[in-house]
């Protein structure tokens, strides 16, 4: 083929992507927030924090800090967040980069989170809140535990560690406006989303609904969605500091929820990090990342501490 033609064919290929990635972008439009409750933003270091809120003020506070992928939001807690709500004054943030909070185009990073999560226990709730954090977020809510007061905390298969390494190539490609944006809507995409939640996310795909997809999908479509989960899937966002150092100098109870037949984050790595961080360790059956969301009653009995489903170790 000759170089005019090729040239002709990936000026015609990126042109087509770049006319894909606006219409999809003008597809998902705005969108409302999952959770029901009071809705408001919160200023945090040049960014407008969106967050909800739920249940009496005058109950003890009590903090969502949900996981990372590429269509995370707060609406992961949908399913425990009315009932928290009755015996806890519940805040619920997107954290910065994701749902309806900011997503400028940054450079993302673990100690941007881990401050986050620290000014968040002291900004958004009052006196020794419990704080629930799932996946990578489960270390910055401990590592801001650290300069926060903290009642508590329940880590939902908590890490340290994502992807394996820091790639700066890739997170170079994902941050590009034509082809980056398009393979990020790749990945973005409702099959792909199915695809995760099947492979690593539920046990049971019968407790994923269109309705979960269908705002997945709209939260990864908006303007800026991708630079956060660049940095995610690039390993940026894996903090540099190991989580069972950090518990175990935190004077804080802490209570770790697994999925026994989590993959990513297996349950043998669940057992090593409570038995080091002397932390307790509550087994969901039935489970791989998201036990909160597929035995949500069970769970909100963990929180409440009114005993688990089954502890193990």
């Amino acid at each position: 083929m000759k170089l005019r033609n090729v040239l002709g064919v990936a000026a015609g290929t990126v042109g087509f992507t770049a006319v894909a990635n606006r219409l999809l972008t003008a597809r998902a439009g705005e969108f409302e927030p999952f959770l029901e409750g009071d809705h408001d933003t919160y200023r945090w270091r040049g960014f407008d924090i969106a967050y909800t809120e739920a249940g009496d003020p005058g109950d003890p506070d009590l903090l969502l800090l949900h996981g990372i992928n590429a269509a995370a939001s707060a609406h992961e807690f949908a399913r425990v967040f009315g009932a928290l709500s009755e015996d806890y004054h519940v805040v619920a943030p997107d954290l910065p980069g994701f749902g309806h909070s900011d997503r400028p185009p940054l450079l993302y990073s673990a100690s941007l989170y881990a401050t986050f999560a620290g000014d968040a226990i002291e900004d958004l709730t009052g006196e020794q809140p419990v704080v629930v954090a799932s996946s990578l977020s489960g270390a910055y809510a401990a590592m801001g535990a650290r300069e926060a007061d903290v009642e508590r905390l329940v880590l939902v298969c908590p890490t340290d560690t994502s992807m394996g390494g820091r790639r700066t190539w890739l997170r170079s490609v994902l941050r590009t406006p034509v082809l980056g944006q398009g393979l990020f809507n790749l990945t973005a995409s409702k099959r792909a989303i199915r695809y995760f939640h099947a492979d690593h996310g539920y046990y049971d795909t019968a407790n994923l609904t269109d309705e979960v997809v269908g705002y997945e999908w709209t939260t990864a479509h908006q303007s800026g969605a991708r630079f956060a989960p660049a940095s995610f899937v690039s390993g940026f966002l894996d903090p540099e500091e190991d989580l069972d150092d950090v518990l175990a100098d935190l004077a804080v109870p802490t209570t770790l929820v697994w999925g026994r037949e989590a993959d990513i984050t297996p349950l043998s790595e669940g057992r090593t990090l409570a038995r080091r961080a002397d932390a307790r360790l509550v087994v969901f059956d039935d489970s791989l990342l998201l036990p909160h969301v597929e035995h949500p009653d069970q769970f909100v009995d963990v929180v409440r501490g009114e005993g688990p489903a089954e502890t193990d170790g």
